[in-house]
């Protein structure tokens, strides 16, 4: 053990190193150290396995479940020159999922008595593998060990839990993972990154270069790769890790719906708060909203810009599928300035901000059966106005009363 560390081709688990009990102790395998040159060690891959399965057994004599895994396979695959998210990848990393199942199964038959655990058969093997002489020293392998037909334990192989022992390897990916960057926790490149543009002459200077272009040379596997990762190496393991989860963020979105370059639509004018607005709309053939504009006057550039930022956001939404009435529940009731009661649209007549009128407006006219409830003005305080009273001219205070500023002034004829 002490020289597969010093190698950093692997070590068990901080409790084996501690002498604690442990439920079921494991060992890491560390693939890239046995790739010399450009040539994987088959046979020093499998004396680390027979030496895991000895040394966990003699350690933890009554485990009847141990724990061999293999570590920084983005690594591996890198300086092999193969893709994370490609075919030939997956085929290579199940083969050495294999080979390990198939190694540590005969190493474990080698120390059980006439009791023990059956052999079971092993799924199929995968067509391709990059590792020369890999494929037929894993069937050879499997014959040996199905021959055995018994083992002294019920698992051995699978993805360990991560620890400080993959620090002490200098393991960058856990297990089977994908590379999340090509940049480590501090902002260096990453030792799979380095690999892959060693491997194929691209100095760093062209790799940034390509970068400022908007390419990516290092070939970043996709969050969908660790999945299919997963479920082409968990049948060869006897115990399967947990297949990766997909955040829902990650979920694609629906593919644009494109206006045609003549479309239908309209242009409203009001005026909230005194504050000029212009509204345009355009609809797709079957007259579902696909997009708005919105044009202020006698704004500043600042927030005319920010507008028109906003208008362009809801019409990309708009296109992508996003609800109309979703839209709605968001935007309206927001309050700020300006705002007040609204004049040239009879379908609104009381906004919180542009913003609440906008969509109060598309909600009357492209949602018919969508009930909203009425804008109410506030007082200074923030205390809502129910039913605010309209105030006529030249109208004074009563004596000893207070009568309260009101935001909005309605002028009655």
């Amino acid at each position: 053990m002490h020289e597969m560390l010093r190698a950093r081709r692997g070590a068990p688990s901080l409790a084996i190193w501690r002498g604690e009990a442990e439920a079921e102790p494991s060992f890491v395998l560390n693939l890239p150290e046995f790739l010399e040159g450009d040539a994987f060690n088959i046979e020093a891959f499998a004396g680390a396995i027979d030496d895991a399965v000895a040394a966990l057994t003699l350690l933890a004599p009554e485990a009847f479940r141990l724990v061999i895994g293999m570590a920084d396979l983005a690594l591996l695959l890198a300086r092999l020159d193969l893709d994370y998210g490609s075919g030939c990848a997956r085929d290579t990393a199940a083969m050495l999922a294999a080979f390990l199942t198939a190694r540590a199964d005969l190493a474990s038959a080698s120390l059980s008595g006439k009791e023990g655990y059956r052999i079971s058969v092993y799924a199929p093997l995968p067509e391709a593998c990059a590792i020369p002489g890999l494929a037929e020293a894993t069937a050879v392998a499997r014959r040996v060990a199905l021959k055995q037909e018994r083992r002294r334990h019920q698992g051995l192989t699978g993805i360990p839990p991560a620890g400080p022992v993959e620090a002490l390897l200098g393991i960058e990916t856990i297990g089977i993972a994908a590379p999340l960057a090509p940049l480590d926790g501090a902002g260096h490149l990453a030792h799979w990154a380095s690999a892959r543009l060693a491997v194929r002459g691209v100095n760093p200077e062209s790799a940034v270069a390509a970068v400022i272009a908007g390419d990516d040379p290092f070939d970043t596997p996709v969050p969908a790769a660790s999945r299919a990762m997963h479920d082409a190496v968990a049948p060869h393991l006897h115990l399967t890790p947990a297949r990766p989860a997909m955040l829902a963020c990650r979920q694609p979105a629906k593919p644009r719906e494109a206006l045609p370059d003549r479309r239908s639509g309209y242009t409203q004018k009001a005026i909230i708060g005194g504050h000029r607005l212009f509204l345009r709309t355009g609809e797709f053939p079957d007259g579902r909203l696909g997009e708005i504009a919105i044009t202020l006057h006698r704004e500043s550039a600042g927030f005319r810009g920010l507008m028109d930022a906003f208008a362009t956001a809801v019409s990309l939404g708009l296109q992508h599928g996003v609800p109309l009435e979703e839209l709605i529940e968001s935007f309206t009731f927001t309050r700020f300035g300006p705002g007040g009661v609204v004049e040239g649209d009879p379908a609104v007549a009381y906004a919180t901000s542009l913003v609440d009128y906008v969509f109060r407006h598309l909600a009357a006219n492209y949602c018919a059966d969508y009930e909203l409830a009425p804008a109410m003005p506030e007082s200074e305080d923030g205390v809502v106005i129910a039913d605010p009273e309209p105030l006529l001219p030249l109208e004074l205070p009563k004596p000893g009363l207070r009568h309260p500023r009101r935001p909005v002034l309605k002028l009655v004829g």
